[in-house]
């Protein structure tokens, strides 16, 4: 039996990121009709498990791995929104965040050091603050 499936996959796609973000999203949908009994979330359910087979049995890989790669493209892009929102909370304790009022640069000062001058790296203006 492997063999037999292992012969029918010869040229065909296969699972990959997008495939598996689809089961998921698939088992979401079941769950939700669990609990709202709405033919809706089945309907869904059942549509990207229906994609998720397409993709996996399709024989146009060029075509099924830039689709592929354009999921990956999103989710890294979603991702590195949260990782530099979590990174900024974490050196939120460390440092302090001023803008240059000429220019409004971004300028990251550690904290405890009391009263500093602060030399824009982009204007050279020079502004005094509490760090």
């Amino acid at each position: 039996m492997k063999e037999k499936f292992r012969q029918f996959m010869i040229g065909r796609y296969g699972a990959d990121d997008l495939g598996k973000f689809t089961v998921v999203l698939a088992i979401i949908f079941i769950i939700l009709n669990v609990f709202f009994h709405h033919g809706v979330f089945s309907f869904f359910a059942m549509l990207t498990l229906f994609v998720c087979y397409f993709r996996m049995f399709s024989k146009n890989i060029t075509k099924r791995s830039a689709e592929n790669g354009k999921y990956l493209f999103y989710r890294r892009k979603y991702w590195a929104f949260f990782d530099k929102k979590r990174s900024q909370l974490l050196d939120k304790k460390t440092h302090h965040i001023y803008k240059c009022p000429k220019c409004k640069q971004k300028i990251r000062i550690p904290r405890g050091k009391g009263m500093i001058e602060i030399r824009c790296p982009k204007c050279s203006m020079i502004f005094k603050k509490k760090s």
